[in-house]
Protein backbone atom coordinates (compact mmCIF):
# COMPACT_ATOMS: atom_id res chain seq x y z
CA UNK A 1 0.00 0.00 0.00
CA UNK A 2 1.64 3.60 -0.74
CA UNK A 3 0.13 6.30 1.09
CA UNK A 4 0.58 10.09 0.59
CA UNK A 5 0.11 12.36 3.56
CA UNK A 6 -0.27 16.11 3.91
CA UNK A 7 0.51 17.98 7.17
CA UNK A 8 1.81 21.35 7.79
CA UNK A 9 4.17 20.68 10.35
CA UNK A 10 6.77 17.74 11.35
CA UNK A 11 9.48 17.72 13.28
CA UNK A 12 11.28 19.93 13.78
CA UNK A 13 8.93 22.35 13.00
CA UNK A 14 6.49 21.93 15.43
CA UNK A 15 3.89 24.61 16.55
CA UNK A 16 1.42 21.90 18.19
CA UNK A 17 0.84 18.46 19.29
CA UNK A 18 0.16 17.42 15.34
CA UNK A 19 3.44 17.24 14.69
CA UNK A 20 4.49 15.06 17.15
CA UNK A 21 1.22 12.47 16.10
CA UNK A 22 2.21 12.43 12.36
CA UNK A 23 5.68 11.60 13.25
CA UNK A 24 4.83 8.85 15.60
CA UNK A 25 1.67 8.00 13.13
CA UNK A 26 3.98 7.74 10.37
CA UNK A 27 6.92 5.56 11.71
CA UNK A 28 4.08 2.86 13.49
CA UNK A 29 2.31 2.49 10.02
CA UNK A 30 5.69 2.39 7.95
CA UNK A 31 6.67 -0.56 9.99
CA UNK A 32 2.93 -2.13 9.26
CA UNK A 33 4.63 -2.38 5.78
CA UNK A 34 2.97 0.57 4.16
CA UNK A 35 5.00 2.98 1.98
CA UNK A 36 4.39 6.19 3.17
CA UNK A 37 5.60 10.10 1.67
CA UNK A 38 4.38 12.96 3.67
CA UNK A 39 4.25 16.07 2.21
CA UNK A 40 5.47 18.89 4.67
CA UNK A 41 6.62 22.55 5.65
CA UNK A 42 10.25 22.84 5.50
CA UNK A 43 12.57 25.86 6.14
CA UNK A 44 15.79 26.83 4.71
CA UNK A 45 17.71 24.53 7.89
CA UNK A 46 15.28 21.36 7.07
CA UNK A 47 16.66 19.30 4.02
CA UNK A 48 13.94 19.49 1.34
CA UNK A 49 14.05 15.34 1.04
CA UNK A 50 14.77 12.70 3.85
CA UNK A 51 14.29 9.58 4.46
CA UNK A 52 13.32 8.99 8.62
CA UNK A 53 12.93 5.20 9.59
CA UNK A 54 11.22 3.92 6.19
CA UNK A 55 8.80 7.36 6.01
CA UNK A 56 9.85 9.59 2.68
CA UNK A 57 9.70 13.14 3.63
CA UNK A 58 9.40 15.71 1.29
CA UNK A 59 9.32 19.57 2.52
CA UNK A 60 8.19 22.50 0.88
CA UNK A 61 8.64 26.29 1.38
CA UNK A 62 5.39 28.51 0.83
CA UNK A 63 5.78 30.71 -1.87
CA UNK A 64 7.60 33.71 -1.16
CA UNK A 65 5.12 36.44 -1.98
CA UNK A 66 4.26 38.56 0.88
CA UNK A 67 0.87 37.10 2.81
CA UNK A 68 -1.64 39.90 4.37
CA UNK A 69 -2.09 37.31 7.61
CA UNK A 70 -2.02 33.18 8.30
CA UNK A 71 -4.98 32.47 6.23
CA UNK A 72 -2.98 33.84 2.87
CA UNK A 73 -0.17 32.31 3.86
CA UNK A 74 -1.67 29.22 4.22
CA UNK A 75 -3.27 28.76 0.94
CA UNK A 76 0.59 30.04 -0.25
CA UNK A 77 1.84 26.89 1.81
CA UNK A 78 -1.02 24.70 -0.24
CA UNK A 79 0.39 25.79 -3.33
CA UNK A 80 3.64 24.59 -3.01
CA UNK A 81 2.40 21.11 -1.69
CA UNK A 82 0.65 20.94 -5.08
CA UNK A 83 3.38 21.52 -6.93
CA UNK A 84 5.87 19.49 -5.21
CA UNK A 85 2.82 16.38 -4.80
CA UNK A 86 2.63 17.09 -9.49
CA UNK A 87 6.08 15.78 -9.83
CA UNK A 88 5.77 12.95 -6.79
CA UNK A 89 3.02 11.58 -8.24
CA UNK A 90 4.30 11.38 -11.77
CA UNK A 91 7.47 9.36 -9.81
CA UNK A 92 5.44 6.95 -7.80
CA UNK A 93 2.79 5.46 -10.31
CA UNK A 94 -0.19 4.65 -8.16
CA UNK A 95 -1.28 6.07 -4.82
CA UNK A 96 -3.76 4.30 -2.68
CA UNK A 97 -4.49 6.51 -0.03
CA UNK A 98 -4.44 10.78 0.42
CA UNK A 99 -4.08 11.57 4.39
CA UNK A 100 -4.82 14.81 5.44
CA UNK A 101 -4.25 16.25 8.81
CA UNK A 102 -6.55 19.21 9.44
CA UNK A 103 -7.41 22.15 7.64
CA UNK A 104 -4.26 24.06 6.97
CA UNK A 105 -3.42 21.09 3.94
CA UNK A 106 -7.23 21.03 2.47
CA UNK A 107 -6.56 22.90 -0.52
CA UNK A 108 -3.50 20.39 -1.71
CA UNK A 109 -5.43 17.14 -0.24
CA UNK A 110 -8.37 17.79 -2.54
CA UNK A 111 -6.75 19.00 -5.62
CA UNK A 112 -5.08 15.76 -5.39
CA UNK A 113 -7.92 13.89 -4.85
CA UNK A 114 -9.31 14.76 -7.70
CA UNK A 115 -6.38 15.02 -10.03
CA UNK A 116 -5.43 11.62 -10.02
CA UNK A 117 -8.85 9.95 -8.69
CA UNK A 118 -7.16 8.88 -5.29
CA UNK A 119 -9.67 8.82 -1.83
CA UNK A 120 -8.82 10.92 0.68
CA UNK A 121 -8.80 10.26 4.58
CA UNK A 122 -8.47 13.00 6.86
CA UNK A 123 -7.77 13.39 10.48
CA UNK A 124 -9.57 16.16 12.51
CA UNK A 125 -6.95 17.26 15.35
CA UNK A 126 -9.65 20.38 16.90
CA UNK A 127 -12.15 22.61 15.22
CA UNK A 128 -12.11 26.65 15.07
CA UNK A 129 -14.80 26.48 16.72
CA UNK A 130 -13.97 24.43 19.41
CA UNK A 131 -11.25 26.64 19.72
CA UNK A 132 -13.04 29.91 20.13
CA UNK A 133 -16.04 28.26 22.14
CA UNK A 134 -17.79 29.74 18.78
CA UNK A 135 -17.37 31.54 15.67
CA UNK A 136 -16.85 35.29 16.29
CA UNK A 137 -15.34 36.96 13.38
CA UNK A 138 -14.96 36.39 9.29
CA UNK A 139 -11.52 35.02 9.83
CA UNK A 140 -12.93 32.11 12.17
CA UNK A 141 -16.29 31.57 10.30
CA UNK A 142 -13.39 31.43 7.06
CA UNK A 143 -11.30 28.59 8.77
CA UNK A 144 -14.43 27.01 9.66
CA UNK A 145 -15.74 26.39 6.25
CA UNK A 146 -12.56 24.88 5.31
CA UNK A 147 -12.64 22.78 7.65
CA UNK A 148 -16.10 21.46 7.15
CA UNK A 149 -14.71 21.79 3.29
CA UNK A 150 -12.44 19.25 4.50
CA UNK A 151 -14.60 16.57 5.68
CA UNK A 152 -16.91 16.94 3.12
CA UNK A 153 -14.18 15.94 0.32
CA UNK A 154 -13.41 12.99 2.54
CA UNK A 155 -14.16 10.16 2.04
CA UNK A 156 -13.59 8.78 5.69
CA UNK A 157 -12.54 11.24 8.79
CA UNK A 158 -10.81 9.95 11.71
CA UNK A 159 -10.94 12.09 14.88
CA UNK A 160 -9.28 11.18 18.58
CA UNK A 161 -12.06 10.78 21.40
CA UNK A 162 -15.99 10.77 21.58
CA UNK A 163 -15.61 14.32 22.36
CA UNK A 164 -14.45 15.27 19.21
CA UNK A 165 -16.51 13.12 17.43
CA UNK A 166 -19.73 14.60 19.00
CA UNK A 167 -18.45 18.15 17.98
CA UNK A 168 -17.73 16.89 13.91
CA UNK A 169 -21.36 15.52 14.09
CA UNK A 170 -23.01 18.49 15.58
CA UNK A 171 -20.44 21.63 13.73
CA UNK A 172 -20.54 19.68 10.51
CA UNK A 173 -23.00 17.49 10.02
CA UNK A 174 -21.17 14.73 9.52
CA UNK A 175 -22.86 11.20 9.21
CA UNK A 176 -21.57 8.63 12.04
CA UNK A 177 -20.65 5.75 9.41
CA UNK A 178 -18.36 8.67 8.09
CA UNK A 179 -16.20 9.41 11.39
CA UNK A 180 -14.15 6.41 13.12
CA UNK A 181 -12.55 7.28 17.05
CA UNK A 182 -8.66 6.35 17.22
CA UNK A 183 -7.08 7.80 20.11
CA UNK A 184 -3.46 9.87 20.11
CA UNK A 185 -1.07 7.86 21.09
CA UNK A 186 2.70 8.19 23.16
CA UNK A 187 6.09 6.54 23.28
CA UNK A 188 7.29 6.41 26.72
CA UNK A 189 11.10 6.42 25.74
CA UNK A 190 10.76 9.98 24.40
CA UNK A 191 9.63 10.88 28.48
CA UNK A 192 12.24 8.85 30.43
CA UNK A 193 14.73 10.52 32.79
CA UNK A 194 18.11 10.85 31.76
CA UNK A 195 19.83 10.15 35.19
CA UNK A 196 23.11 12.43 33.33
CA UNK A 197 20.76 15.45 32.89
CA UNK A 198 22.58 18.75 33.76
CA UNK A 199 19.04 19.90 34.74
CA UNK A 200 19.22 20.53 38.60
CA UNK A 201 16.06 20.34 40.83
CA UNK A 202 17.24 23.26 42.77
CA UNK A 203 17.08 25.49 40.01
CA UNK A 204 13.09 25.71 40.19
CA UNK A 205 12.73 24.63 43.46
CA UNK A 206 13.90 24.57 46.94
CA UNK A 207 14.34 20.89 48.59
CA UNK A 208 11.56 21.36 51.20
CA UNK A 209 9.19 22.88 48.27
CA UNK A 210 7.09 20.36 46.42
CA UNK A 211 6.65 20.95 42.10
CA UNK A 212 3.45 21.10 40.86
CA UNK A 213 4.40 21.80 37.20
CA UNK A 214 2.81 23.02 33.48
CA UNK A 215 3.94 22.52 30.30
CA UNK A 216 2.12 23.40 27.05
CA UNK A 217 1.68 26.67 25.32
CA UNK A 218 0.50 29.73 26.64
CA UNK A 219 -2.71 30.32 25.44
CA UNK A 220 -6.00 31.07 27.09
CA UNK A 221 -7.39 27.97 25.98
CA UNK A 222 -5.23 25.57 27.93
CA UNK A 223 -6.42 27.29 31.58
CA UNK A 224 -3.30 27.98 32.81
CA UNK A 225 -5.06 30.99 34.49
CA UNK A 226 -6.67 29.11 36.38
CA UNK A 227 -4.21 27.04 38.08
CA UNK A 228 -2.57 30.33 38.81
CA UNK A 229 -6.29 31.48 40.67
CA UNK A 230 -5.77 28.33 42.13
CA UNK A 231 -2.75 28.80 43.92
CA UNK A 232 -3.72 31.38 47.19
CA UNK A 233 -5.87 28.20 48.32
CA UNK A 234 -3.12 25.58 47.16
CA UNK A 235 -0.55 27.69 49.58
CA UNK A 236 -2.83 28.31 52.39
CA UNK A 237 -2.76 24.33 53.04
CA UNK A 238 0.17 23.30 51.63
CA UNK A 239 2.40 26.44 51.82
CA UNK A 240 5.85 24.52 51.09
CA UNK A 241 4.48 24.20 47.11
CA UNK A 242 6.45 25.65 43.92
CA UNK A 243 4.62 26.47 40.27
CA UNK A 244 6.73 25.46 37.55
CA UNK A 245 5.26 26.73 33.99
CA UNK A 246 6.69 25.70 31.21
CA UNK A 247 5.65 26.94 27.70
CA UNK A 248 5.58 30.08 26.16
CA UNK A 249 2.61 31.78 23.98
CA UNK A 250 0.43 35.07 22.89
CA UNK A 251 -0.76 34.70 27.10
CA UNK A 252 2.39 34.69 28.85
CA UNK A 253 2.35 38.02 29.39
CA UNK A 254 -0.91 38.47 30.36
CA UNK A 255 -0.42 35.35 32.81
CA UNK A 256 2.51 37.11 34.59
CA UNK A 257 0.21 40.43 34.77
CA UNK A 258 -2.12 37.68 36.51
CA UNK A 259 0.25 36.04 38.77
CA UNK A 260 1.06 38.93 40.12
CA UNK A 261 -2.33 40.65 40.56
CA UNK A 262 -2.85 37.31 42.67
CA UNK A 263 0.02 38.22 44.81
CA UNK A 264 1.22 35.01 44.05
CA UNK A 265 4.56 35.40 41.43
CA UNK A 266 6.86 34.63 44.03
CA UNK A 267 5.43 31.15 43.95
CA UNK A 268 5.30 31.02 40.21
CA UNK A 269 8.45 30.05 38.10
CA UNK A 270 8.06 30.91 34.14
CA UNK A 271 10.94 28.86 32.32
CA UNK A 272 9.90 29.98 28.78
CA UNK A 273 10.70 27.17 26.00
CA UNK A 274 11.98 24.25 27.37
CA UNK A 275 13.29 21.17 25.23
CA UNK A 276 13.16 18.03 26.06
CA UNK A 277 16.19 16.93 28.43
CA UNK A 278 14.30 19.95 30.60
CA UNK A 279 10.90 18.67 29.82
CA UNK A 280 11.36 15.08 31.05
CA UNK A 281 13.98 16.50 33.72
CA UNK A 282 10.98 18.21 35.46
CA UNK A 283 8.44 15.78 34.79
CA UNK A 284 10.95 13.32 36.91
CA UNK A 285 11.25 16.33 40.08
CA UNK A 286 7.15 17.59 39.87
CA UNK A 287 4.92 15.87 42.29
CA UNK A 288 2.12 16.96 40.36
CA UNK A 289 1.70 17.80 36.61
CA UNK A 290 -1.29 19.83 35.55
CA UNK A 291 -3.44 20.73 32.81
CA UNK A 292 -6.54 22.64 33.18
CA UNK A 293 -7.30 22.92 29.88
CA UNK A 294 -10.95 25.03 28.94
CA UNK A 295 -10.75 22.71 25.68
CA UNK A 296 -8.88 20.10 25.01
CA UNK A 297 -10.21 17.74 21.73
CA UNK A 298 -7.69 14.76 22.68
CA UNK A 299 -5.09 16.03 25.18
CA UNK A 300 -1.80 14.35 24.57
CA UNK A 301 -0.03 16.56 27.15
CA UNK A 302 -1.75 14.44 30.12
CA UNK A 303 -0.46 10.80 28.32
CA UNK A 304 2.77 12.50 28.12
CA UNK A 305 2.89 12.77 31.91
CA UNK A 306 1.68 9.43 32.32
CA UNK A 307 4.19 8.35 30.11
CA UNK A 308 6.79 10.26 32.25
CA UNK A 309 5.35 8.92 35.57
CA UNK A 310 4.16 11.67 37.08
CA UNK A 311 0.43 12.16 38.93
CA UNK A 312 -1.72 13.97 36.49
CA UNK A 313 -5.00 16.34 37.50
CA UNK A 314 -6.93 17.30 34.56
CA UNK A 315 -10.10 19.70 33.76
CA UNK A 316 -13.23 17.58 32.90
CA UNK A 317 -13.10 18.83 29.59
CA UNK A 318 -13.08 16.97 26.16
CA UNK A 319 -10.51 14.29 25.60
CA UNK A 320 -9.00 14.86 29.11
CA UNK A 321 -12.04 13.58 30.51
CA UNK A 322 -12.29 10.33 28.58
CA UNK A 323 -8.44 9.36 29.19
CA UNK A 324 -8.28 9.99 33.28
CA UNK A 325 -10.81 8.21 35.29
CA UNK A 326 -10.95 10.21 38.62
CA UNK A 327 -8.81 9.08 41.56
CA UNK A 328 -7.77 5.83 39.29
CA UNK A 329 -5.01 7.07 36.79
CA UNK A 330 -5.47 10.94 37.90
CA UNK A 331 -7.67 13.44 38.73
CA UNK A 332 -10.04 15.72 37.55
CA UNK A 333 -11.24 18.94 38.29
CA UNK A 334 -14.12 20.98 36.72
CA UNK A 335 -13.44 22.98 33.95
CA UNK A 336 -12.32 26.70 34.68
CA UNK A 337 -12.89 25.95 38.13
CA UNK A 338 -10.28 27.22 40.68
CA UNK A 339 -11.45 25.78 43.80
CA UNK A 340 -12.02 22.19 42.18
CA UNK A 341 -8.62 22.48 40.64
CA UNK A 342 -7.03 23.35 43.96
CA UNK A 343 -8.60 20.33 46.28
CA UNK A 344 -7.51 18.05 43.18
CA UNK A 345 -4.16 19.05 43.51
CA UNK A 346 -3.94 19.04 47.24
CA UNK A 347 -5.03 15.78 47.30
CA UNK A 348 -1.73 14.49 45.24
CA UNK A 349 0.55 16.38 47.77
CA UNK A 350 -0.96 15.43 51.52
CA UNK A 351 -1.80 11.62 50.06
CA UNK A 352 1.44 10.18 48.39
CA UNK A 353 0.15 7.00 48.47
CA UNK A 354 -2.84 7.75 46.63
CA UNK A 355 -0.60 9.54 43.93
CA UNK A 356 1.25 6.74 43.78
CA UNK A 357 -1.07 4.40 42.99
CA UNK A 358 -2.74 6.47 40.32
CA UNK A 359 0.51 7.09 38.22
CA UNK A 360 1.09 3.18 38.03
CA UNK A 361 -2.09 2.61 36.98
CA UNK A 362 -1.75 5.71 34.34
CA UNK A 363 1.42 4.05 33.24
CA UNK A 364 0.13 0.50 32.66
CA UNK A 365 -2.80 2.50 30.43
CA UNK A 366 -0.58 4.37 28.72
CA UNK A 367 1.28 0.73 28.03
CA UNK A 368 -1.72 -0.88 27.14
CA UNK A 369 -3.80 1.35 25.42
CA UNK A 370 -1.72 4.15 24.15
CA UNK A 371 0.63 2.55 22.07
CA UNK A 372 1.65 3.36 18.33
CA UNK A 373 1.25 -0.09 16.97
CA UNK A 374 -2.42 -0.77 17.53
CA UNK A 375 -3.18 3.27 16.56
CA UNK A 376 -1.41 2.41 13.37
CA UNK A 377 -3.28 -1.61 12.65
CA UNK A 378 -6.37 0.37 13.62
CA UNK A 379 -5.27 3.47 10.86
CA UNK A 380 -4.34 0.84 8.58
CA UNK A 381 -8.33 -0.25 8.82
CA UNK A 382 -9.86 2.33 7.93
CA UNK A 383 -7.36 2.68 4.96
CA UNK A 384 -8.27 -0.87 3.43
CA UNK A 385 -12.10 -0.23 4.00
CA UNK A 386 -11.72 3.10 2.27
CA UNK A 387 -9.86 1.35 -1.06
CA UNK A 388 -12.30 -1.56 -0.72
CA UNK A 389 -14.91 1.01 -1.45
CA UNK A 390 -13.48 2.98 -3.66
CA UNK A 391 -13.02 0.07 -6.10
CA UNK A 392 -16.54 0.08 -6.40
CA UNK A 393 -16.87 4.00 -6.82
CA UNK A 394 -18.32 5.00 -9.91
CA UNK A 395 -14.98 7.41 -10.75
CA UNK A 396 -13.87 4.23 -11.53
CA UNK A 397 -15.06 3.56 -14.20
CA UNK A 398 -13.62 6.92 -15.76
CA UNK A 399 -10.46 6.83 -17.73
CA UNK A 400 -7.28 7.76 -15.44
CA UNK A 401 -5.86 10.75 -15.70
CA UNK A 402 -2.68 10.64 -17.51
CA UNK A 403 0.23 12.17 -16.86
CA UNK A 404 2.80 13.86 -19.60
CA UNK A 405 5.75 15.74 -18.30
CA UNK A 406 4.11 17.94 -14.82
CA UNK A 407 0.90 18.57 -16.97
CA UNK A 408 -2.27 16.36 -16.20
CA UNK A 409 -4.66 15.66 -18.95
CA UNK A 410 -7.75 13.82 -19.17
Amino acid sequence: MRVVVFSWEYPPLSVGGLAQHVYDLTLAMAQQQIELHLITRGNPDTPSYERVQGVHIHRVNPFKVSSTDFVTWVMQLNMAMIEKAASLFQELGPVDIIHAHDWLVAYAAKVCKHSYRIPLVSTIHATEWGRNNGLHNDIQRHISDIEWWLTYESWHVICCSHYMQGQLSHIFQLPADKLTIIPNGVEPKNFQYNNQSPVKREKFASPHEKIVYYVGRLVPEKGVQVLLRAIPKIIKYHPNTKFVIAGKGPFEQDLKNLAAEIGVLNKVYFTGYVDDLTRNSLYHYADVAVFPSLYEPFGIVALEAMAAQTTVVVSDNGGLDEIIQHGINGMKSYTGNANSLSDSILHCLFDSNSAQQMKTRAYRDVLEKYNWSTIAQQTLKVYQKVIEADQRAAWKGLDKPKLYGNVVRH
